[in-house]
């Protein structure tokens, strides 16, 4: 059986060599939609890793975000409800040491404030940062002293550092570790501080104390966000099903009040959009795939009828119907297939040359991206190529007379 395989596809061969550059002509439509069709799967695939990097810079795939649900639906209008459940530090801390998975969860909550810094007596607007241990990412960089610890967060003591836009307002014309003791009013809370940290492009004045020191009617009315971060992917989904059963068992109202959101989601509609893109653009680039086909039936008809008598002495030697299909079928696939590697080839030359002209135009830094599933999808298309459109030359020659077709000259 591999010997017959073998034996048709070199027969193929010696056939398409004898009839080169009508073969190569033939099948001009497969090599330009090929072409097309792989630059344009491989700039997507690009596009869509540049998009995935994107969001996994700005955001965690690994985060699910908190939410709570001070709202309700009645009669198609959101109105405010009179009572809902919140998350306090106990509660959310409670909830984190319940899980199976490992996870991370951060909390925090930003109010803009006007404090009094006491060693000028000097008051300022400050962005007031209640947080709680570990810290969110990104991580800070303390360019002087330390964070607060876990005691002082338990035990509510009011200290806090600072970011270094402040600390040269506590200490002007000093270093930074200058600003550590002093301290800063902010409503009724006197704090003290014991570190600066660096906020890179944070022009305003960032102070950052611990979440204990909010009180809880703050923490209701404002929406304090509070992040679970799964250490593997894979384990957001069972996370979300943890979080939801724990405030079913643990909260009044459940999970009416609360709202799970994961940025996975995010890249699962990217990749929707992207794959959307492919469907279409594979689409009309399959048109010239199609004229493709048509010229490789073209090929083999020309080759059934100036091989009738051939076709003849063979059936009369013996030769079944299936061998002439086969033999035909094989050549079919063999001239797909050698026009799909072209197009493969000149699509991959394709896209590289585009990328640098598309960089300068849109400003996008993204580069070309090939994967298997490009030259699987090539792989396929020559199969159903030579499949599809040898059919019928194959079966025209399986079912020549070889009385006829010897006659035949």
């Amino acid at each position: 059986m591999i010997r017959k395989i073998t034996g048709a596809f070199l027969s193929a061969l010696q056939n398409i060599r004898s009839r080169f550059f009508h073969t190569i002509l033939s099948i001009l439509g497969i090599v330009i939609g090929v072409a097309a069709l792989v630059a344009i799967l491989s700039l997507i695939d690009g596009l869509e890793k540049y998009a995935q990097e994107q969001i996994t810079k700005t955001t965690s795939i690994k985060a699910i975000i908190i939410g709570t649900e001070r709202t309700k639906l009645v009669n198609d209008l959101r109105v405010e409800k009179p009572d809902y459940n919140y998350f306090t530090y106990d509660r959310f801390t409670a909830m984190t040491k319940s899980f199976k998975h490992p996870a991370t969860g951060y909390m925090m909550l930003r109010k803009s404030a006007e404090v009094e810094l006491l060693n000028s007596h000097q008051h300022v607007g400050a962005m007031i940062q209640g947080t709680a241990l570990p810290l969110p990412p990104p991580s800070v960089t303390f360019v002087a002293g330390r964070s607060f610890t876990d005691d002082e967060l338990r035990n509510r003591k009011p200290v806090a550092f600072i970011n270094q836009q402040l600390a040269e307002k506590l200490a002007p014309k000093h270093k930074p570790a200058d600003a550590i003791g002093k301290q800063i009013r902010y409503g009724d809370l006197l704090l003290t501080v014991v570190g600066v940290n660096n906020t890179g492009d944070f022009k305003a004045g960032l102070i950052s104390m611990p979440i204990t020191l909010v009180n809880e009617n703050t923490i209701k009315t404002e929406y304090p966000q509070f992040v679970v971060e799964a250490n593997n992917v894979e384990d957001v989904p069972v996370l979300k099903k943890e979080i939801e059963a724990w405030i079913t068992a643990n909260m009044v109202h459940k999970m009416d009040d609360f709202s799970l959101h994961s940025n996975d989601q995010r890249v699962d509609q990217a990749a929707k959009g992207f794959l959307v893109f492919r469907v279409v653009m594979g689409m009309i680039v399959g048109i010239s795939v199609l004229v493709g086909g048509i010229g490789v039936m073209n090929v083999l008809l020309i080759s059934v009828n100036e091989r009738t008598t051939e076709i003849g002495v063979r059936k009369a030697l013996g030769a079944k119907r299936r061998d002439i299909l086969w033999q035909f079928l094989s050549e079919s696939i063999t001239i797909s297939t050698f026009g799909s590697l072209l197009g493969l080839v000149f699509g991959i030359l394709i896209s590289m040359a585009a990328i640098p002209i598309l960089t300068m135009f849109v400003k996008v830094p993204f580069e070309v991206a090939y994967t298997w599933n490009t030259f699987i999808v090539i792989m396929v298309i020559a199969m159903v190529i030579g499949i599809v459109f040898g059919t019928y030359p194959a079966m025209r020659a399986a079912r020549l007379d070889p009385v006829e077709a010897i006659r035949r000259e």
